[in-house]
């Protein structure tokens, strides 16, 4: 009964021209599935440690398998030195002010059999310059550095995709500079 229902229905021959030019064809299961759609999980976590480097922390998901996602940070960064002897008095004059001056950090990281990522990039606090060290009159005194961070982003460069960062922006903390 199929079969002549078959017959029937061929040698009546196509309809319309569409029914003439379909061909079906095989094709890779990889090609109409595509389980990588690359996203942040929640926001980005901006801190400030005790040597006053920023850390920015997050999780990515959804990036296949095995993949090497590169990342950049970014950071304006503001604040000053100041000396100071061991009675804790500073002396008279203005501090040695900086920026904003933007400093960054990048980093490649590999997704793993999972697709995701969970990772963290630093950025070191602003050395002082010549000049300022060399104000340092005595060995007895002792430079501390405070710094502010604002602006604070984070980017997979890979895909193209920002993420949140939560704070944008982080300090004032002052911390002992090591001369």
């Amino acid at each position: 009964m199929l079969l002549s229902w078959l017959r029937r229905h061929r040698t009546q021959g196509p309809r319309c021209a569409s029914e003439r030019r379909f061909r079906p064809s095989l094709e890779l299961l990889s090609e109409r599935i595509c389980p990588a759609a690359p996203h942040f999980i929640g926001s980005a976590q901006a801190s400030v440690d005790a040597a006053g480097a920023l850390t920015v922390s997050w999780k990515e998901a959804g990036l296949g398998d095995n993949v090497n996602v590169d990342y950049t940070m970014t950071a304006d960064a503001s604040g000053q030195f100041q000396w100071f002897n061991h009675g804790g008095n500073k002396p008279q004059g203005q501090p040695f002010q900086f920026g904003p001056t933007t400093l960054s950090a990048s980093g490649t990281f590999a997704s793993g059999k999972n697709g995701n990522i969970t990772a963290s990039l630093t950025i070191a606090a602003p050395p002082p310059t010549q000049e300022i060290l060399d104000a340092g009159t005595s060995s007895n005194w002792v430079l501390k550095e405070t710094v502010s961070y604002s602006n604070i982003t984070l980017t997979d460069t890979t895909n193209g995709i920002p993420a949140t960062v939560s704070p944008t922006s982080v300090g004032p903390v002052t911390i002992v500079v090591p001369t």
